[in-house]
C-alpha cells in the first residue's frame, strides 16, 4: 500500500476550516446541554413526582436511541413537524444539546446527591430559601466534584460530532471526504481527520486536567 500525503498538503485550509465549524457546534450544543442537564437533574430530585417523571423519560429518551437518528428526525423530519426545513448547522446543535443535557443530567443528580444532606438540613434550618440554597451551596460543591465526568461527556461531544457530516454540515470530516473524493483515494485524507480529532480531545483533556488541578490548589 502506497500512501502519499503531500497531494493533499495544498487542501489542508481547506480541512482545517472544519475546526472551526466543530468548535462552534460542539460548544453550542454543550452550554446548552449543560444548561437543560442542570434543569433536568433539579428535576429529577424535585418533590413534585410529575417532574421526576418527566425527566427520566427524558433521559431514558434520548440516552435509550441513537445520536445519529435524533439528528437525522431533527433535520429531516423538521419539514414535515414545523413545516420548514432547518438549517443543518441549527439541527446539530439542536440535536446535540438534547442528547447531551440526558448524559449531563444524569451526572449532576448524582453529584447533588452525594453532597451530604447535613449541608441541606443546616441550611433550611438557618432559613436559607431552597433556591439560593441550591444555587450558592449544594451545586457549586456539586459541579466541583463531577468536572472529570463533565470533561468526559464534552470530549464524547467532540468525538461524536462527527456525524454531522451525514446532514452536510461542512465539518472536518465532510471536508477530508470531499478532498478524498477530489484526488479519488480516501484513506489519507480520513487518516488526516483522525489525527485532527485525536489532537483537540488530547488539548480538552489536558485544559481538564489543568482545571481540575487549579481546584485543588483552592481548596
Amino acid at each position: 500500500m502506497n500512501l502519499d500525503f503531500t497531494q493533499f498538503i495544498p487542501s489542508m485550509p481547506y480541512i482545517l476550516e472544519g475546526i472551526l465549524v466543530t468548535l462552534r457546534i460542539v460548544l453550542l450544543a454543550g452550554v446548552l446541554g449543560f444548561i437543560l442537564g442542570i434543569i433536568l437533574s433539579l428535576f429529577k430530585i424535585s418533590k413534585f413526582k410529575f417532574l421526576g417523571w418527566f425527566a427520566d423519560a427524558y433521559t431514558s429518551i434520548f440516552r435509550g436511541t441513537p445520536l445519529v437518528l435524533q439528528l437525522m428526525l431533527i433535520y429531516y423530519g423538521s419539514p414535515q413537524l414545523i413545516g420548514y426545513q432547518i438549517e443543518p448547522y441549527t439541527a446539530a446543535i439542536l440535536s446535540f444539546a438534547l442528547n447531551s443535557g440526558a448524559y449531563i443530567s444524569e451526572i449532576i443528580r448524582a453529584g447533588i446527591q452525594a453532597i451530604d444532606k447535613g449541608q441541606q438540613e443546616a441550611a433550611m434550618a438557618l432559613g436559607v430559601p431552597y433556591t439560593k440554597m441550591m444555587w450558592d451551596i449544594i451545586l457549586p460543591q456539586a459541579l466541583k466534584n463531577i468536572l472529570p465526568a463533565l470533561m468526559n461527556e464534552f470530549i464524547t461531544l467532540t468525538k461524536e460530532s462527527a456525524i454531522v457530516t451525514t446532514i452536510g454540515v461542512m465539518d472536518i470530516m465532510r471536508r477530508s471526504y470531499q478532498v478524498g473524493a477530489e484526488n479519488y483515494s480516501f484513506f489519507e485524507p480520513l487518516l488526516i481527520a483522525g489525527m485532527i480529532y485525536y489532537l483537540m480531545v488530547i488539548t480538552l483533556t489536558f485544559l481538564g486536567k489543568a482545571v481540575e488541578r487549579r481546584m485543588r490548589r483552592s481548596d
